[in-house]
């Protein structure tokens, strides 16, 4: 008790002395022998003003959630929504981590995805779970294996939360959070509600009433949502034939390229037909024209970057308007008519296919 008072009135003095005096050992080295307790700056400050001396102190974000419960109240009014309703948002945060480590996975600048989604209370709990399920379903949508996530359940909650979990990838060093889902009950917005003096309340016409509304809040960091997806599908796979493959099976949907366009020679005519049917699939997915080298290590290129199609055209598409459809992951080659193309390809590539799913 003496301990989490000493914590609470920021007395670093005494937590140094309760060290002492309870004679807590380093479980490492085994000493005694601690330093004194300093505060760690868990934010990064900076100066705002023209001139140094007027200058005042700000503090980078450590979130973006607060932008959008100071928003909220003109969301909600303007864009004419009933609860429940979510506000959704993309940006840069900051922590002043001790130890940023383990490649892009902890950074001190890093790209934040946020949901807070506007419940009435009473309701936050079905709402998180529901929230709990549709999450993890999203990530299951890419084609990833489920044994690559798990929820961990937080046993120590934020002070203002109810509930919180993160959804756990299998990163190569084992597995980390992912996702943090949180019910942050009305914390926030009565937080803001005090210090500006401005009510952040929902009418309910349905029940005719005022309330705080709760909070469920979805928060994915982008550059580890990367992370996870390049570390599950960068391998190198040995081939019936003993030979080997860099290949990059990353989702259709989020490949850079999606397909790539071949003449498998650089005269005969093959090129001018690749162009033509490039110029028709260029306008609905992102292309790429290659006819230098082999057929066979055009293939492995684009294999490397994650290119789901490889079309070529050869000698028999000037005959039958047919070309060969290979396909990234199976390597498996059929022929196909072009007037056809652009349709066999949407239905993998397509971000409404995966968004489907979850339907």
């Amino acid at each position: 008790m003496a301990f989490q008072n000493a914590l609470e009135q920021n007395d670093l003095a005494e937590v140094k002395q309760i060290i002492v005096d309870c004679e807590i050992v380093c479980p490492v080295s085994g000493s005694k022998n601690w330093t004194d307790v300093r505060q760690f700056n868990l934010m990064f400050s900076t100066s705002m003003g023209a001139v140094s001396e007027e200058s005042n102190i700000i503090y980078l974000r450590p979130e973006t959630a607060q932008g959008i419960f100071v928003n909220f109240l003109n969301v909600q009014k303007t864009g004419r929504m009933k609860i429940p309703f979510g506000i959704a948002q993309t940006g840069k945060a900051f922590r002043n981590e001790i130890v940023a480590r383990q490649f892009i996975f902890r950074m001190r600048e890093f790209e934040q995805m946020e949901m807070q989604f506007f419940v009435k209370p009473g309701t936050e709990m079905e709402w998180y779970n529901k929230w709990k399920a549709t999450r993890l379903n999203w990530h299951k949508a890419l084609g990833i294996s489920s044994d690559k996530y798990r929820f961990h359940d937080h046993m120590k909650l934020a002070h203002y939360a109810n509930a919180a979990c993160d959804i756990e990838f299998e990163f190569p060093f084992g597995f980390k959070e992912l996702e943090g889902i949180h019910s942050r009950t009305d914390f926030d917005l009565k937080s803001h509600e005090k210090f500006s003096g401005k009510k952040l309340q929902y009418f309910d016409s349905e029940d005719n009433e005022n309330y705080v509304p709760y909070v469920i809040e979805t928060s994915i960091g982008l550059d580890r949502m990367f992370l996870a997806i390049m570390a599950n599908s960068l391998v190198e796979e040995t081939l019936e034939d003993g030979s080997t493959r860099t290949v990059l099976r990353i989702p259709s949907p989020l490949a850079p390229i999606k397909v790539a366009v071949l003449p498998l020679l650089k005269k005969d005519g093959l090129p001018e037909k690749a162009r033509q049917i490039m110029d028709t699939l260029k306008l609905d997915f992102m292309c790429f024209y290659e006819e230098k080298d082999a057929i066979g290590k055009r293939y492995r290129r684009q294999d490397a970057i994650g290119t789901p199609f490889c079309i070529t055209i050869d000698h028999q598409t000037l005959e039958d308007n047919t070309v060969t459809l290979r396909q990234r992951d199976s390597m498996e080659q059929q022929r196909q008519n072009v007037d056809e193309l652009s349709k066999i390809i949407s239905q993998e590539v397509d971000i409404k296919n995966l968004l489907k799913k979850l339907m």
